[in-house]
């Protein structure tokens, strides 16, 4: 391993490596294949990028994301590394003399979009450098694009098992940052890495503040706007589950003085990719986006991650918030819902053509993220235990922080139980409050409903309050919202002990949260004060400027945390800036007397 760790601290600037990334290196190093699930910011690239460098030949990395790979490359260019991409973004000239490159030996990686890679051209280009022993490794970044059951299929990935048969020879890692047993047992079979082992590093993302709070009657945009109250001048990102809440919520935005930006497939090819490209190129901005914006995003300094909608599955919101706080430092998962996003889900299952298994498995993933969202205890721990790791309580989410005050609920489940199974079980719950609280409705006294035992026998909660039980008794299962009655209400056998009384169901208080600024001096991931810091401001400015002349996001330069270490430790020479984490040999020549003179001048 000297000749990994040299690498590590010379190219890189970091001085060791972290969890599993040792073994993986020394792993593939020896040309052998494996799987890694790794988080988002857990430093998944350095497992590929240091043997590929070390191992004969160039490292083939796949990458799904074109719009990214010219970032991931400059960043390597930045550090020192031969590296280069082909895409379809590229003029045939340009393409041509990096495949040229390819053949002299030249580079130490090339990224390639699967679907460039699996013309027969690039496959002759790739059988030449194999025959000839200069294929480093194969890397399959984002791996769950293969798993036909998750949220980002590819189909174009399903057949890179081409290169497992092609080039049996060359070692393969696949890398993804979200994959549940399913999946990974899909990942293995599909791209033919069966005997290869599995390292798998924690989930979690102890940086993150898990916030969950309740969608308030006609007013979700005042309280995504309190949230970003908090953030101020910081990136983000929003999570609307529809195009036309995209743009209108991007619009609102803009009116309240945010620097908002749309994001969605329904926008022409050239707007997405302006939106994106300013999004991480510059400072301060907030996306607005559907799922179709996030995926492999590499920008490190995103402090929040806001969903207005509830995700359909727990990896699609592990995945999503993970984009917040890739650098390390404090960021913030914020996310309101209502029971009508259970619905809409449920619907969208069910009109599927996807076959019945399918929906099965799509159906259980959506109760799983429903119970993380009604959880009464550390969410952290709820998250980790579905992806399989035991944890203990984290100090860092809502329910940490604020623990909410827990009643016997039994009597006002009963009710509620009761007001469906009279209603004929094709209701959803807007009505049924209606009728425990005794409101004489049109659509109450259409159907008779006033006349019912049940009518009125709920006015010890108000709406909020009866909202609130219903998606904790849908969360339990004991309530199914059946998305074949339009979302109507329905009773599961598991109601049946706590409508007869056999057992007592304690239920979460809903009550107003405290601020999370007031929550987040209690936790050891408090956002930094470096902000106020002149010297870290100096270098930020110094860092902005040279971006903008490069043409390149500021985090390809240096990172926050290497700008707040180098603030705190005020190296003086080019001995002691080489000890700053994230500064390498080529960043420190090239940077290094420029660094040295804003931080005596701060």
């Amino acid at each position: 391993m000297p000749a990994a760790l040299h690498l590590l601290r010379s190219v890189f600037g970091y001085g060791a490596f972290r969890g599993a990334q040792a073994e993986i290196v020394s792993h593939m190093v020896a040309g052998n294949d494996a799987l890694v699930l790794m988080p988002t910011g857990g430093g998944k690239s350095l497992c590929y990028q240091i043997p590929a460098m070390i191992r004969p030949g160039c490292g083939i990395v796949v990458s799904p994301l074109i719009a990214l790979m010219q970032d991931q490359v400059d960043a390597l260019l930045q550090a020192g590394v031969r590296a280069a991409f082909v895409n379809s973004s590229q003029d045939y000239a340009t393409a041509s003399a990096t495949e040229k490159r390819l053949l002299a030996g030249e580079l130490d990686l090339l990224y390639v979009a699967p679907e460039r890679l699996l013309t027969e051209r690039f496959l002759v280009l790739l059988d030449h450098l194999a025959d000839a022993g200069k294929i480093a490794l194969f890397a399959i970044d984002e791996a769950h694009c293969v798993s036909q059951w998750g949220h980002d299929f590819r189909p174009e990935y399903i057949q890179l098992s081409v290169l497992a048969d092609r080039y049996a020879t060359v070692p393969r890692i696949a890398l993804t940052a979200t994959a549940d047993a399913l999946t990974r047992s899909e990942i293995k079979s599909r791209l033919g890495l069966d005997a290869a082992p599995t390292f798998v590093a924690s989930f979690d993302r102890p940086n993150i503040r898990y916030i969950i709070v309740p969608r308030e009657a006609g007013s979700p945009r005042k309280q995504l706007q309190d949230f970003l109250g908090e953030h101020r001048n910081e990136a983000g990102i929003v999570y609307c589950l529809s195009r036309k809440k995209v743009d209108e919520t991007a619009l609102w935005l803009a009116g309240q003085g945010v620097a908002a930006l749309p994001y969605h497939a329904g926008m022409l090819a050239a707007d997405r990719r302006e939106n994106q490209q300013r999004f991480v190129r510059e400072e301060g901005i907030v996306m607005v986006a559907t799922i179709a914006f996030g995926m492999g995003i590499d920008k490190p300094d995103v402090r929040f991650v806001a969903h207005l909608d509830l995700p359909k599955s727990l990896e699609a919101y592990y995945q999503e918030t993970g984009r917040a706080g890739r650098d390390g430092e404090p960021a913030e998962a914020w996310m309101t819902y209502g029971l009508n996003d259970v619905v809409i889900h449920g619907q969208r299952i069910e009109e599927s053509a996807a076959p019945d298994e399918q929906k099965r498995i799509e159906r259980q993933k959506l109760d799983a993220m429903l119970a993380f969202c009604e959880a009464a205890g550390c969410r952290r721990t709820v998250l980790l235990n579905y992806f399989g790791e035991t944890a203990s309580a984290c100090g860092n989410c809502d329910t940490c922080l604020n623990p909410p005050e827990m009643w016997d609920g039994t009597v006002a489940a009963q009710k509620l139980l009761s007001a469906a199974l009279r209603t004929g079980q094709r209701f959803g719950a807007g009505h049924l409050i209606d009728v425990l609280c005794g409101k004489q409705t049109a659509k109450v006294e259409q159907f008779g409903h006033d006349r019912l035992p049940t009518f009125g026998v709920g006015q010890e909660l108000d709406d909020a309050g009866w909202r609130t039980v219903a998606r904790q008794l849908l969360a339990s299962g004991l309530l199914h919202a059946d998305p074949q009655r339009f979302g109507g209400l329905m009773l599961t056998d598991a109601a049946r002990p706590v409508l007869k009384g056999e057992t007592i169901l304690m239920l979460r208080r809903q009550e107003v949260r405290k601020k999370s600024k007031t929550a987040r001096s209690s936790s050891k991931y408090s956002r930094s004060s470096a902000g106020d810091d002149p010297r870290y401001e100096a270098l930020r400015a110094w860092r902005s400027t040279l971006a903008r002349e490069q043409g390149l996001p500021a985090y390809v330069i240096l990172h926050d945390k290497t700008l707040r270490e180098l603030a705190e430790t005020q190296p003086s020479s080019l001995e002691e800036l080489l000890q700053v984490s994230g500064i390498g040999e080529s960043k420190a020549a090239r940077y290094g007397l420029a660094l040295l003179e804003v931080i005596r001048s701060g």
